[in-house]
């Protein structure tokens, strides 16, 4: 038996009035699945989730929360059952974060609003989930953007709800705090079997932190999948229309353009070792070969899109004298040759050799912080 659905939708357009922004929209999560949207910037995420969150009305289609349809669910019941963290801020003058958090349990409360124990043990749940109690007696409006994400999430999660609905919700956070929210989004998906439908910008967290994708451009769902069906190829090339430079989908990596020209400088990389110089080059304008490469090598992804010449040798095999000889005639033309490895191994020993040839030729540079057998 196929498991109850925590929200659906088929053929759903969302728009303005009569104007649809996004059509024919299949949408289906299951409670305790994390759903991301993404998608170029203005392709309508922000119209369908609000259209999820009963806050537009559908342009056509029907959207169910928990089998029920939005259209039959009286406000009350949606706001137990689907909890929202928009990118709005609301106005909050002379609210502490806790008044604001609080709200988040005015659908349990009766008419005049009053909490009671239990809804103020639910409120300090949630702000210590998010980390934001030393936060409790301070103003709303004096604290940093990132910190007022943090306390819209516990106010979404005072709700107790079946469904959560967040619009960028890592917007203003840093590293650390981007992090800490979308391992907490997901624990809390798991461990209280919350559906999350979510829209995201950094392509790498939406791959990390998602059970299922749905990328809409211009006007539709583009793709649908899991990360390992969406983040492969060249779909998220497409999807964005990534002409500056590239994007590795296997590492969730954007890299600039890479510089063209004859190639000036050869780098002896591998095992990631190669990386910081390739950037580092790309940035100053300096066109480079990189080289011998195997390509399955942590180096390879970097140095397929930045190199303007690039030498490989196939996957577990050693280097061999067709790629050498290669590596060595490119290597002649260039002016400096920076290695970068600290030693050599058994499939790389081949290295060694331009290395020796570079040293011969007296454009020989190590990498800052390498050291050699």
């Amino acid at each position: 038996m196929s498991e109850k659905k925590a929200v659906s939708a088929e053929a759903l357009s969302a728009g303005y009035g009569h104007r649809a922004v996004v059509s024919g929209l299949d949408i289906s999560v299951i409670p305790g699945e994390v759903l991301t949207l993404i998608g170029p910037n203005g392709a309508g995420k922000s119209t369908v989730l609000r259209t999820i969150a009963a806050q537009l009305e559908p342009v056509s289609g029907t959207v169910y929360v928990g089998g029920s349809s939005l259209d039959e669910m009286k406000p009350q019941e949606l706001a137990r059952r689907l909890s929202v963290m928009l990118t709005d801020r609301i106005n909050s003058e002379r609210m502490t974060c806790r008044d604001v958090v609080s709200t988040g349990r005015y659908p349990y409360t009766g008419r005049l609003g009053i909490l009671s124990a239990d809804d103020r043990a639910k409120v300090d749940e949630a702000m210590e989930l998010v980390s934001v109690t030393h936060l409790a007696d301070t103003d709303l409006s004096c604290i940093s953007d990132g910190q007022r994400q943090c306390v819209m999430l516990a106010r979404a999660l005072a709700q107790e709800p079946e469904v959560l609905v967040l619009d960028e919700p890592t917007s203003f956070l840093d590293i650390s705090n981007k992090l800490r929210l979308l391992t907490l989004i997901r624990r809390l998906a798991a461990e209280r079997n919350i559906a999350v439908i979510q829209s995201l910008h950094e392509l790498d967290l939406a791959q990390k932190f998602s059970d299922s994708l749905l990328c809409i451009k211009e006007g539709e769902a583009k793709y649908q999948g899991t990360p390992e069906e969406i983040f492969t190829g060249s779909r998220i090339a497409e999807l964005y229309g990534i002409d500056s430079g590239s994007y590795e989908p296997l590492y969730g990596a954007a890299e600039p353009q890479r510089t063209e020209g004859e190639p000036e400088v050869f780098v002896i990389g591998g095992g990631g070792t190669g990386i910081p110089v390739y950037r580092a080059l790309q940035r100053r304008g300096v066109p480079f070969a990189a080289g011998v490469i195997h390509e399955n090598d942590l180096d390879h992804p970097a140095a397929k899109a930045l190199a303007a010449e690039l030498i490989t040798e196939k996957a577990f095999e050693p280097i061999g004298m067709a790629a050498l000889s290669k590596a060595e005639a490119v290597m002649r033309k260039c002016r400096k040759v920076i290695c970068c490895p600290e030693a050599f191994g058994t499939m790389n020993s081949g290295n060694r050799k331009l290395l020796r040839l570079a040293e011969e030729l007296g454009i020989l540079e190590y990498a800052e912080g390498s050291r050699h057998d």
